[in-house]
Parts: structure tokens; C-alpha cells; sequence
């Protein structure tokens, strides 16, 4: 039984405010407003709580969430030539990493089946245990993802990363646990910089931080192949008990801040394949907003996601049906199969 999608808002997100900067509070504007037209897509909406200092610590360090409050207190400021603060953000933040930890809730206590999407800005994926960068204050996703692990009793969660710049603060957080297989695709050389193919974790993380990056002009066909035939394999040997997927839309072709050609269509086909690999594996799958400075194309392709979660798995998609593997993906296979067999046709257990 496929259970009520849940959307994750809340209004503290439009009092960050930016000034003249491609993060704005026009991003959420034009998600909800589409929402609002497309009557939420049949989306249970939840307004988000905040996230308490405690669950913050499952990640950030004190010191951290302290300069973050102490820095909206005064009145904001430039963290960095990136990263903007105003009164408003820590509060905006703290919402931002409590929706996705509500989301989370929802997904476990859902259980198969279960879909939900978290919009809140600022998004989160730059940030890292003591650091503020990119834009991000709090790293959303990686919080919800550690409340899983060790609040919610889960053991294996995977994170999707299809934001054009990889998440370079989700990657050094679960660089040594294998309780969080992280997979990014991004544009490379971009923005942060890190994200290279040799980056594959340590200890006991070595091999679940999967990076797969592709260069400027990278479009539907490469980013839907390295989601069916290198994400999804792997994912099926790592039995995750979660998906959560890092959805940023700046690959599109409208985004002003990178160099990647991906379509409404491609974000709608990525949705499809991680929605079947949530029917397939019964476990629930669920969205938390990450980058995407073209209002109109964000919108469009957000909605298209949650449409397309929500729906039951029917025939595969038509571009996923037409789609041959791309050369990117053949190389990612042949460069992981030692790591992760299920790429060559083996299987590699957890």
C-alpha cells in the first residue's frame, strides 16, 4: 500500500535572506507556488520543526553551531566569499536540518512505500562538522542521515547526490563508516573542488563514498545511466534500509552556476529509477533540497520529482528505456567492480 507523500516546509526559510545572491528566498517561492498550483501533488504538507542543538551534535561540533548563532545574533555577515548570514538564518537553519530529520521520522515510521520531500533553504551539503561554505550553514541531509542511524535503530543509509557540486561536507563526515553509503555525480572541475574518483573513503568507510564525476556539457543520457547502471547496482548489494537522495537541480541546462544540460525529463527519469529501487529493495525514499538558482527550471523539476515519487512503478520511464549506457557509466563500472561487483553482474555483501 503506497502511504500519503509528506512535504516538509517552513516559513523561516524566506528570513534568510541573501541580498544579491543566487540563494535567495525566490527558490522556495517558486517551489510552493507551483506546488500550490498543482494542489501540492497530493503531498501531505507538514511544517517542520527545529532541529534541537542535540540532534545538531550528532554531526556539527559545538563550537560550530555556536559561531552559526552568534553570527545571526549580531545581525549576519559574510562567512565567506560563499556564504552569506542575516538575522534570520540561524533560525532558518535550525528548520532546514529539522525538516529533513522530520522527513526521516516519517519515512522509518511510513515504512515501503513511504516518499516525502524536505524544501528548505539554506541547503546543506557543503557544510561540514566545523565549517560553514557554499552556502550552507548545517549540513541537513547528514544530520537526518545520522538521526537515522542512531536515533531510528537503521544500520545501512544511502545518500544520492545529484547536485552539480559535489557534497563535499556529506562526504568527510561518513568518510570512515560504512553505515552511510554516500554517491555523488557532479561536474568536475566545479565548485568545491573535491569529489575525484580516487576519493573512495577510509577504514571502514573505504568504498562507500562513491564519486562519480562528469565534465561541463553532461546532460540526461549521462546523469540517468550513472543512476541505473552504477547507483543502482550498488545500491542493490548495499541493502540500504533508507534512501535519502541530495537533490540539488543546478545540472540543469537553465542554471546559471554550472555547465551541465540536464532536462525537466532527466530529473523526472533520475526521480523514477530511485523511487523503483525504494519499491524494489521495500525501503522508503525520500528528498532533501540542496542547490538549483534557476527558480523557474527548480520548481518545474521539483515538482516533476514528487510527482513522479509518488507514483506507483509502472512501465520504465522512456528515456530510461531508451537510454543505452553511457561511456562514463562503462567506465565507472570497470573502475568499481573490484570495490562494488554488482556493477560487473556480482554481488558484494554489506
Amino acid at each position: 500500500m503506497v502511504r500519503e507523500p509528506v512535504f516538509l516546509s517552513h516559513g523561516a526559510s524566506r528570513e534568510h535572506e541573501t541580498g544579491a545572491h543566487p540563494e535567495h528566498a525566490a527558490r522556495i517561492e517558486a517551489i510552493e507556488s507551483l506546488l500550490g498550483e498543482r494542489h501540492w501533488c497530493g503531498y501531505q504538507t507538514v511544517t517542520s520543526p527545529a532541529a534541537s542543538r542535540a540532534e545538531l551534535e550528532l554531526v556539527h561540533t559545538p563550537a560550530h553551531i555556536d559561531r552559526i548563532a552568534a553570527a545571526a545574533s549580531a545581525g549576519g555577515g559574510q562567512l565567506d566569499p560563499d556564504t552569506v548570514l542575516s538575522a534570520g538564518s540561524f533560525q532558518a537553519a535550525l528548520h532546514a536540518s529539522g525538516g529533513a530529520i522530520e522527513l526521516v521520522r516519517r519515512l522509518v515510521a511510513g515504512g515501503p512505500g513511504q516518499v516525502g520531500f524536505s524544501a528548505h533553504r539554506p541547503p546543506g551539503h557543503h557544510a561540514t562538522a566545523n565549517r560553514a561554505m557554499g552556502f550552507c550553514l548545517f549540513n541537513n541531509v547528514a544530520v537526518a542521515a545520522r538521526y537515522a542511524l542512531e536515533k531510528l535503530g537503521l544500520r545501512r543509509v544511502l545518500v544520492l547526490d545529484w547536485d552539480v557540486h559535489h557534497g563535499n561536507g556529506t562526504s568527510e563526515i561518513f568518510w570512515d563508516t560504512d553505515a552511510v553509503l554516500l554517491i555523488s555525480i557532479h561536474q568536475m572541475p566545479l565548485y568545491p573542488g573535491s569529489g575525484a574518483t580516487y576519493e573512495l573513503g577510509s577504514g571502514r568507510g573505504y568504498g562507500y563514498n562513491v564519486n562519480l564525476p562528469v565534465p561541463a556539457g553532461a546532460g540526461d543520457d549521462t546523469f540517468v545511466s550513472l543512476v541505473r547502471d552504477v547507483a543502482v547496482p550498488i545500491a542493490r548489494a548495499y541493502r540500504p534500509e533508507l534512501v535519502l537522495v541530495s537533490a540539488g537541480y543546478d545540472a540543469h541546462a537553465e542554471d546559471p552556476l554550472a555547465d551541465c544540460r540536464v532536462s525537466d525529463t532527466g530529473f523526472g527519469a533520475m526521480a523514477a529509477l530511485v523511487r523503483d529501487l525504494g519499491h524494489e529493495l521495500a525501503v522508503p525514499v525520500g528528498c532533501v533540497l540542496e542547490g538549483g538558482y534557476a527558480v523557474d527550471a527548480l520548481a518545474r523539476s521539483v515538482v516533476l520529482t514528487m510527482e513522479t515519487l509518488a507514483a506507483q512503478p509502472a512501465a520504465p520511464d522512456a528515456l530510461v528505456a531508451a537510454l543505452a549506457v553511457d561511456p562514463l557509466a562503462l567506465e565507472a563500472q570497470e573502475r568499481l567492480a573490484e570495490l562494488w561487483p554488482a556493477v560487473a553482474g556480482g554481488v558484494r555483501e554489506p
